[in-house]
């Protein structure tokens, strides 16, 4: 497996690479957002069980890294179809979450 690290703009193509040689077409937006929301469980499952008190039922796996990518895949596949540029969305993100909370983490005595 190639461990060559890569950008959020590299994996957006690289999902919309795979859906247009191998999966035919997106599916619609709607039905992607339905997938995200049904991974997003997937991975609640796997943290419930291996950071919460509910234990793995025979046949489950310790999946994390699995079911990470696979919400990241679903993201891809949603900020394609939207033309969201995931990476200019992210550093805008971070951008006004810095603004915002420059003080508000450090000060708060709950995080001590």
């Amino acid at each position: 497996m190639d461990k060559t690290p890569i950008t959020i703009e590299e994996a957006q193509h690289q999902v919309d690479q795979w859906i247009k040689t191998y999966g035919v077409r997106y599916f619609n937006e709607l039905t992607n957002m339905t997938v995200l929301t049904e991974e997003v469980g997937e991975l609640a499952r796997v943290m419930a069980r291996k950071y919460g008190e509910q234990s793995f039922k025979p046949g489950e796996k310790d999946n994390l890294d699995e079911e990470m990518a696979d919400i990241l895949w679903v993201l891809c596949c949603l900020a394609n179809q939207t033309g969201v540029n995931l990476t200019e969305a992210f550093k805008k993100s971070l951008e006004k979450k810095t603004k915002r909370d420059a003080e508000r983490h450090k000060n708060n005595p709950k995080l001590r």
